[in-house]
């Protein structure tokens, strides 16, 4: 999906969001319900944001998640690989349901298209592969999704009854010979 249309559900899914901007590392913007001002001046804030609480952090892991509240209300920063939302809210959101929300965009954001598994095909009295009287897995690959070709369309013609002829008239058959009979062996 695209950064846009993430954040476009995103706003529609959560009411706590008032405003959101994705953007990627080095602050560049990639989609924001913002004017394109204010939607750089919230990355560029909320990257400072990231790039401060990386300075203050206890521990070896990286900032991923923050929350930064005013009486006005608060902005939030998720960051997943170089890929990074804020958002601002009104004052006392549920920040685990903000969090949760921006998470769930940005990975919408980075979700390719699966790739192709093969199917598993099993017969009849197959048991699951490891199990006592099982089988291991067999595969086939995947019919190819595509445009299914449309059933051609035969029409069939009614013929008018073909009239009937006299019948014919039959010759009389012919006299069946006789089965030979077997020979007797002659007789000493």
């Amino acid at each position: 999906m695209d950064a846009q249309q993430a954040l476009a559900d995103l706003t529609e899914i959560s009411s706590q969001i008032q405003a959101a901007v994705v953007f990627d590392d080095k602050g560049k913007v990639a989609a924001s319900t913002l004017d394109e001002n204010r939607a750089g001046g919230l990355a560029e804030g909320a990257g400072r944001l990231l790039e401060h609480a990386q300075g203050v952090k206890a521990g070896d892991g990286g900032v991923t998640q923050l929350e930064a509240a005013t009486q006005e209300g608060s902005v939030f920063v998720v960051a997943e690989g170089k890929t990074r939302i804020a958002a601002t809210t009104a004052p006392d959101p549920t920040v685990g349901l903000v969090f949760y929300d921006l998470k769930s965009a940005l990975r919408s954001i980075a979700v390719k298209p699966a790739a192709k598994r093969p199917v598993r095909v099993s017969g009849p009295g197959e048991g699951a592969p490891g199990e006592p009287g099982g089988s291991p897995a067999r595969t086939t690959e995947p019919k190819p999704a595509g445009k299914k070709k449309p059933a051609a369309k035969t029409t069939v013609e009614k013929k008018p009854a073909a009239e009937k002829k006299p019948a014919a008239e039959k010759k009389p058959a012919a006299p069946k010979k006789p089965a030979a009979r077997p020979k007797k062996p002659d007789a000493p």
